[in-house]
């Protein structure tokens, strides 16, 4: 999978070391927008600005700038996707807008945010028809711990660092529940159902054991 970065996600993750979990699942690419890099990172995330370059600097990060897009030929795309989110999520948040556009425009099909408010883009992108799928960091993790990369006392753990670290407040109990009825018990797109069953079955996968196994655990 490939994926665009917001900036939320990518100071929680960095800030708690656990940005490894992207690289674990998104094999096919992680990127981010120039001005999250040089505006939002520098004012919001400077505590983690050094680790974020080093990655990008090892190419496991793709920096994407306006020159890139426009050796690409698909600048222009960009700038009307940027226009168009600004105007959909009438959003303060530009680090979201740059996300969300830069996936649009090359294809990454996967956004990483931590943005679930109601009205924002992971919340629509759930809902409607986008072609993007969203992922938190929980769904991150979830995603990592059905692929075998970690275990249920692992996952559990490496939430918590997460949560605990940037102050989020979420219950991972939820957060599970929320994405077992996204992908399999009532979801809200059948795609999203028929992505789920395929990725399990490709990576020879017992989702509902290993639920089950967590669940146990959260109780």
């Amino acid at each position: 999978m490939r994926a665009s970065l917001d900036t939320n996600v990518i100071i929680h993750l960095y800030r708690a070391n656990m940005q490894i979990i992207l690289f674990d699942i998104f094999k096919d690419g992680l990127f981010i927008y120039e001005q999250i890099r040089n505006i939002e990172l520098e004012h919001h995330g400077k505590a983690v600005l050094e680790a974020v370059d080093a990655d990008i600097e090892e190419g496991k990060i793709e920096l994407y700038t306006n020159a890139k897009l426009k050796e690409q030929g698909v600048y222009r795309i960009f700038e009307n996707n940027v226009k168009d989110n600004r105007w959909l999520y009438m959003s303060g948040d530009l680090g979201e807008v740059y996300a969300i556009s830069l996936a649009q425009t090359i294809g990454a099909y996967s956004l990483v945010t931590d943005d679930i408010k109601q009205g924002g883009p992971y919340m629509s992108f759930v809902h409607l028809d986008y072609d993007i799928k969203p992922f938190t960091f929980a769904d991150i993790l979830i995603l990592r711990y059905l692929l075998g990369f970690a275990d249920v006392q692992q996952t559990v753990k490496d939430f918590d660092t997460v949560n605990k670290t940037s102050d989020l407040n979420w219950a991972f109990r939820s957060q599970l529940a929320k994405f077992i009825k996204r992908f399999v018990a009532d979801p809200y797109k059948v795609e999203e159902k028929e992505w789920f069953e395929q990725w399990t079955t490709e990576n020879d996968i017992n989702a509902m054991a290993k639920f089950r196994a967590l669940r146990d655990v959260l109780k």
